[in-house]
């Protein structure tokens, strides 16, 4: 969906993502027009900084759809430069084996960005993700809580939280993270819907327990 989006935006007669610096990027993200508003969120997928993050949450609540979109892209975007060419180098690698499903070997690649770079938030999450993929859960966990130590709000780790305690049999623990994800990101879609979910489940058991 975001890729379509920024091909649209890239298209001959749409808006042309054109190089600028991220402080032109940052003035048209909160520019009044949305097409402004539109580039600013792209821009800064290319152009950003962590101390740009907060500009770009707030844009996840923009009223303009594509902008919400582009914004959460370029979230992921900029917390995926740690600001050190060989670090990212290791990163971009570390991605390639997770694409490949090499598990073990994407676990060290990461772990030694960790070890290179421990201020890197998305080198831990990265690192959460493939715990929970091979089912270790408390690693997971351990890793989930230094991200967002670095980066409070960080939505997929938060998220990731949720995920751990639900197969963890703690639904009360999953919902609270689901709805801090939410409050920092409104349109994870299915966050939303696991929140519903876990509402009625909690309700209904406090009804079997009368």
């Amino acid at each position: 969906m975001v890729l379509l989006l920024l091909l649209t935006l890239a298209a001959p007669g749409a808006l042309a993502l054109q190089a600028v610096t991220r402080e032109q990027a940052l003035e048209a993200l909160a520019g009044s027009e949305v097409e402004a508003r539109r580039r600013g969120a792209a821009w800064l997928g290319e152009t950003g900084a962590m101390s740009d993050v907060s500009a770009l949450v707030g844009a996840l609540r923009d009223p303009d759809e594509v902008v919400r979109a582009l914004a959460e892209h370029s979230l992921w975007e900029v917390w995926s430069r740690s600001g050190d060419p060989d670090v990212d180098g290791l990163f971009q690698i570390g991605l390639e084996q997770m694409n490949q499903r090499n598990a073990p070997a994407a676990i060290a690649t990461f772990s030694e960005v960790i070890r290179k770079k421990p201020e890197f938030a998305e080198g831990w999450n990265k690192r959460a993700t493939l715990y929970y993929l091979v089912g270790e859960y408390d690693k997971s966990l351990a890793d989930c809580e230094e991200v967002v130590k670095r980066n409070p709000v960080h939505f997929g780790a938060l998220s990731g939280f949720g995920m751990i305690y639900l197969q963890q049999g703690k639904p009360e623990k999953a919902l609270h993270y689901f709805q801090r994800a939410l409050h920092v990101n409104p349109n994870l879609g299915q966050v939303e819907t696991t929140v519903e979910q876990l509402k009625r489940l909690l309700i209904q058991r406090k009804r079997d327990t009368i």
